[in-house]
């Protein structure tokens, strides 16, 4: 089992703060909490397509795009940048509760054709009922993830490039079709960490994502989810999201971090953990644990850092350190069974280029890396095989602070 490294695709915005320029009150909508930030850098197609241009040369698989009030649309947007991308691959965030499953279908069935076979699906069942309500879905937390069960299981039946009936509680089919299934089918990412989303997971998905949690943590819930696959009869592969703040020191990355948190006044943090307080989400919750809103003691792990959730929702912990040691912590998790590593690192455009300069290399050294990885082959030499950590970086590379983006995280 070799690593696959994914970065991230900021439709909702990047910048070089933690202070979110969206909402922390109303949902969202009252801005009056809001500390002023500046640099904010706005989600224009030229600049996703310097990222998703970035993370191809350096060797990403994938980006994650964003679901959700404060992003651009993923679907629309991810369509755009496969023009000027040639491999990477899209891992596409959306809400099984605001679109048709048979609709959903075709969709992916589309894009994989444009594509050329460069589509992943990252199902975001939702843990916000605000949020969900803004766009007309007005489920409980429960009976989401029991729609979202329903949800996939039509999405895989019209698939099968026959007429496919389905008759549940949420959808109701009648020769439901994909005239032209994806070739590949895409993969099916997501994540949820409540009794109601374990189920889910473990009939309909190919990778569960967990949020970055200590590896104590992550290896209960691999086990939680793996022994409820089993006993459908499936085999699940697991997926981790992380920021990363890696340098060429430890030193100058811990400084990075801490730098972070000097525009984060404590009021600017009680808004935000007041707001994420009211998440349905379980994981969620578990994000606000790690913590507890203090900013006492945030590495809560060796170079696990959470001080990223202090103010942003979903994901909120961060591997600091040297690349070396960014690297060890990667294996760590690695060894747990974590196979794909979904990264993110503010602004997104430097922090790849640290990560790709600096830990990727660790690991294809340590033979974590598929061969050819990078080269959309599968043959052939590493893109930054004997490339220095140092060359090539961009000059603003040593700062990075990121912003909140919504959903899909």
């Amino acid at each position: 089992m070799t690593v696959h490294l994914h970065w991230f695709l900021p439709t909702g915005g990047d910048g070089r703060t933690l202070v979110d320029r969206h909402a922390y009150t109303d949902g969202g909508v009252r801005r009056e909490r809001i500390t002023p930030v500046s640099g904010v850098r706005a989600p224009d197609i030229d600049y996703l397509a310097q990222i998703a241009k970035a993370a191809e040369q350096l060797g990403f698989e994938a980006v994650l795009t964003p679901t959700g009030t404060w992003c651009e649309d993923a679907w629309l947007t991810t369509a755009a940048l496969t023009q000027v991308t040639d491999r990477l691959k899209f891992l596409v965030a959306f809400r099984p509760g605001v679109i048709s499953p048979v609709l959903a279908a075709q969709m992916a069935a589309t894009y994989q054709r444009i594509s050329g076979g460069r589509l992943l699906l990252n199902v975001v069942t939702g843990g916000d009922s605000t949020e969900q309500r803004r766009f007309g879905d007005g489920l409980d937390h429960d009976r989401r993830y029991a729609r979202t069960d329903e949800f996939l299981q039509v999405v895989r039946g019209v698939w099968g490039g026959a007429p496919f009936d389905f008759h549940g509680e949420h959808y109701q089919v009648e020769g439901g079709l994909t005239a032209l299934p994806p070739d590949p089918l895409p993969e099916i990412f997501f994540g949820g960490s409540s009794a109601a989303a374990g189920p889910v997971a473990a009939r309909n998905v190919d990778v569960y994502l967990t949020w970055g949690e200590p590896p104590e943590q992550v290896k209960q819930k691999i086990d939680w989810i793996a022994g409820l696959a089993a006993r459908e009869g499936r085999t699940v592969r697991f997926g981790i999201r992380l920021h990363t703040i890696s340098r060429d020191s430890a030193k100058e990355a811990w400084a990075t971090a801490n730098r972070l948190l000097d525009d984060l006044d404590p009021d600017t943090v009680a808004a935000a953990q007041q707001a994420l307080g009211r998440s349905e989400s379980v994981g969620q919750q578990r994000m606000l644990a790690l913590h507890g809103g203090s900013r006492d003691k945030l590495e809560i792990a060796p170079n696990l850092w959470a001080g990223v959730g202090l103010v942003r929702g979903g994901a909120g912990t961060a591997l600091v350190g040297s690349h070396a040691e960014v690297a060890d912590r990667i294996e760590e998790y690695h060894a747990l069974g974590i196979e794909h590593f979904v990264l993110s690192g503010y602004p997104h455009l430097e922090e790849a280029y640290w990560f790709g300069e600096g830990v990727r290399p660790e690991l294809a050294a340590r033979g974590l890396l598929p061969d050819g990885a990078g080269t959309g082959t599968g043959t052939g030499p590493d893109p930054l095989s004997g490339v220095p950590a140092a060359t090539g970086r961009p000059a603003s590379a040593p700062g990075g602070a990121p912003l909140l983006v919504a959903g899909g995280r």
